[in-house]
């Protein structure tokens, strides 16, 4: 008997490598990729335990765990250095260069 797939293995792992390239850039969609991801690599982990004769390896899953987890720890890492730097500095201290190139842009046009 040819085994199966594992099923949200594949997914876990996609979800693992967004989560760690969007916690890169913006933090919460990477800590949201990582815990579709996570879940996801439980549930192919879940299946494969209850049948491993019948599916293939579980090398995905495992690998998708690990990333999602590393996105949430990016991720959760950059979501503490926002919220540590609006409440240190302030939001319209943040806010005020961005504001100055809006204007700077808005007076070239």
């Amino acid at each position: 008997m040819e085994k199966q797939k594992l099923p949200h293995a594949q997914s876990s792992l996609v979800f693992g490598i967004l989560s760690i390239v969007t916690a890169c850039c913006c933090g919460l969609p990477g800590v949201i990729f990582g815990l579709i991801g996570w879940n996801n690599s439980r549930k192919a982990t879940a299946l494969f335990a209850e049948n491993p004769g019948e599916y293939e390896s579980e090398g995905n899953a495992n690998t998708g765990k690990i990333t999602s987890i590393i996105g949430l720890v990016i991720g959760g890492l950059f979501l503490l250095n926002i919220i540590y730097s609006i409440a240190t500095i302030g939001w319209s201290e943040m806010y005020e260069p961005i504001r100055e190139a809006i204007e700077k842009m808005q007076q070239q046009q």
